[in-house]
C-alpha cells in the first residue's frame, strides 16, 4: 500500500456530492507527471479515495485515544477523555487538504506529551485516573 497526496487539491476543491470520478482525469495527470512510467507499472491498482470531511473524525480519533490508554494501561492509568475534548481534538488534528494526518501529531503534542512530562514528574500515580476536558482552547488534564 502506498498513499500520496499528489492531486489533493483537485479533491480539496471537489463541491459537496462530487463524484471523485469527475476530477480522477487531472489527479491522474498530476501523478503520470510525477512518477516515471515504469515505477506506476509496477502497482496493481490507483484508487482515489473520497477527501476526509471533519465530520469524519470522531472515529479516528477514538483509534488514537485507545492507543494511548493501551500504553497507559501497564501503570493501571485510566484515561477519560470528555467527548468535548475529543471533538477539540478532532478540530486540531484535522487539515481539509491532508485529511487526519495531522491528528497524530495533535494527540502527541497536547495529550502524550503532556502526560508523559506528568507521570516523569511524579503528578500521575499508577493506578490513577487522569480527566481530560476541553477549556479555553486547550486540553485540561486534571487527575483524580
Amino acid at each position: 500500500i502506498l498513499t500520496s497526496n499528489l492531486g489533493s487539491q483537485y479533491l480539496a476543491n471537489m463541491d459537496d456530492g462530487q463524484k471523485v470520478a469527475d476530477v480522477e482525469p487531472q489527479v491522474m495527470d498530476v501523478v503520470r507527471g510525477h512518477f516515471r512510467p515504469e515505477f506506476l507499472n509496477r502497482l496493481d491498482e490507483i484508487i482515489l479515495f473520497h477527501r476526509l470531511a471533519a465530520e469524519h473524525m470522531a472515529p479516528i480519533v477514538e483509534i488514537q485515544v485507545k492507543r494511548v490508554q493501551k500504553l497507559l494501561k501497564d501503570r493501571k492509568i485510566v484515561l477519560d477523555l470528555t467527548d468535548a475534548a475529543k471533538r477539540w481534538l478532532g478540530r486540531v488534528g484535522y487539515d481539509p487538504v491532508y485529511g487526519a494526518r495531522p491528528l497524530k501529531r495533535a494527540v502527541q503534542r497536547y495529550l502524550q506529551d503532556p502526560l508523559a512530562d506528568m507521570l516523569l514528574g511524579g503528578q500521575i500515580p499508577d493506578g490513577s485516573t487522569v480527566k481530560i476536558d476541553e477549556g479555553d482552547g486547550a486540553l485540561n488534564i486534571v487527575v483524580a
